[in-house]
């Protein structure tokens, strides 16, 4: 029995044989606005593409090629002897904003900053769409191992664990973030100088508070993370950007800026957003300067966990001997962005100007989770599921290689892929890549324009594409919509 067309959905559907607008895309445009508003609810049926085009009084090949459309962009799955029904969860398209008349909200100021370490950034469903560049592999989180030891310690928690904590962290938790960062990411730390923070984010702005003031300047790689600019820069200090080649932050540029550097913020195991890694002349030359200067480093040691065209490359900081390094780490991209728990490694000497920052932020941590992350390390399953993401990442890196060598070849070009989460491309010049992830935005696709990670001067434009949230199928479906909008963008030969 066939699914018969209601007066409602058929209002939602005004065929203008007048308009320019091919019927498929009118037929396309309508039922995503339904969806999208609400009008067509997850889990219900529509009409048959038959039925439909009936209705309309249209052939069946426009709603053919609507459904196929909607189809391969999530929006309606197709269930064997059932029917086609409104998709169960299509948490990846955008959603309308208030009073937009159902049409997905544009892109708003913040819409090309780069929601790198997912500190901050998101939308009310955890900003799931494709390519979001801070997205991990949340469908591959052990929940239920989790959940045992989250019910481990809420169903015995002692009372000292329900007052007030200490400022720089839970005993337990520090022990194992120490152990971890010796043995695996060549850290030189003790527990003491383990700092428990709610994220990258909030140890920036902690960094910013000790090591800056009104006027000093700190240098900033360039291209770079806007999010760290903002956090440095809170306290009244200036940023100056320096450029980043191939080898990393132009240490030869740094000094040119001349004495009044106080410090210095790099991302040397995988630079954001372009990818490199600095080599080892240059980070002996950046430690160089620091001791020179008596300038500090803080090294964010961004996406360090996942590297797959060599071994993961050592910290900065266990490489230097003078102290002048303050190292950055999280875990919300080999977690999940809510754990909300990130930490800092604090020279000795800034040790107590630290501690007074961080209780002067927000007192400490929540109890719960840095029990919960104290086992979740010291039972060794943080290193098992580490192992194990490494396997999943490197098979959806190689989809969104294969899916941009398919259907992009031509309009557009991989820079780096070579770590983290995330693959950075440039586009032809000419195109301007914050409109190309406006038309992306606007397919239920989340990616960063290259150009939006400038501060200033020449920028180079390109899409930071996100691999590490979405399945290799996904990736593949999502690689032929880039390839259709960037037809759509780019001059020249298409096809």
């Amino acid at each position: 029995m066939r699914t018969a067309a209601s007066p409602q959905l058929l209002a939602l559907l005004p065929v203008d044989r007048t308009s320019g607008v091919p019927l498929h895309r009118q037929i396309y445009d309508g039922l995503r606005r339904a969806i999208l508003g609400g009008m067509l609810r997850a889990g219900q049926r529509v009409p048959s593409t038959r039925a439909l085009a009936l209705e309309l009084e249209v052939s069946r090949f426009p709603v053919l090629a609507a459904y196929e459309q909607l189809l391969h962009e999530g929006y309606l799955e197709g269930r064997v002897g059932s029917g086609t029904f409104v998709r169960a969860a299509p948490e990846d398209a955008p959603r309308p904003a208030a009073g937009s008349g159902g049409r997905a909200a544009p892109a708003g100021p913040r819409a090309g900053l780069p929601p790198r370490h997912g500190d901050g950034e998101g939308d009310a469903e955890g900003g799931l769409r494709p390519f979001r560049v801070s997205l991990p592999a949340l469908d591959q989180f052990p929940r239920a191992l989790w959940a045992r030891l989250v019910g481990r310690h809420a169903h015995r928690l002692a009372p000292a664990h329900m007052s007030y904590g200490d400022p720089a962290g839970l005993a337990p938790l520090r022990a194992a973030i120490a152990e971890h960062l010796r043995t695996a990411r060549a850290v030189r730390c003790e527990a003491g100088q383990v700092l428990v923070v709610p994220g990258s984010q909030a140890a920036l702005r902690l960094c910013a508070s000790v090591l800056l003031g009104r006027g000093d300047v700190v240098a900033m790689e360039e291209p770079g993370y806007a999010g760290a600019r903002a956090a440095l820069c809170a306290s009244g200090a200036d940023f100056a950007p320096v450029r980043v080649d191939a080898e990393g932050m132009d240490v030869a540029a740094l000094h040119a800026l001349g004495a009044g550097v106080r410090a210095a913020c790099v991302t040397p195991s995988h630079q954001y957003p372009l990818g490199v890694s600095m080599s080892a002349a240059r980070r002996l030359a950046l430690l160089e300067w620091a001791a020179g200067r008596e300038a500090w480093l803080i090294e964010d040691d961004y996406d360090s966990e996942y590297r797959y065209v060599s071994r993961p490359l050592g910290s900065l900081q266990g490489m230097d001997a003078a102290g002048r390094v303050v190292y950055v780490g999280t875990f919300s991209k080999v977690l999940f962005p809510a754990v909300r728990v990130g930490y800092l490694v604090v020279p000795p000497a800034l040790w107590d100007a630290f501690v007074a920052a961080r209780e002067a932020l927000d007192l400490f941590s929540p109890t719960l989770y840095q029990l919960v992350l104290a086992d979740f390390l010291a039972e060794g399953h943080f290193a098992r599921h580490i192992r194990r993401m490494r396997a999943v990442y490197l098979r959806r890196r190689q989809a969104l290689l294969d899916g941009l060598a398919r259907h992009c070849g031509g309009l557009l070009a991989v820079h780096n892929a070579d770590a983290g989460l995330h693959v950075a491309t440039l586009l032809p010049d000419g195109v301007d890549d914050v409109e190309v992830v406006r038309r992306m935005a606007a397919r239920g696709l989340a990616a960063t324009a290259l150009s939006t990670c400038y501060a200033c001067g020449a920028r180079r434009t390109g899409l930071l594409l996100g691999f590490g949230g979405s399945g290799e199928e996904a990736i593949e479906a999502a690689t032929r919509t880039v390839g259709q909008v960037l037809r759509d963008v780019c001059p020249g030969p298409r096809g």
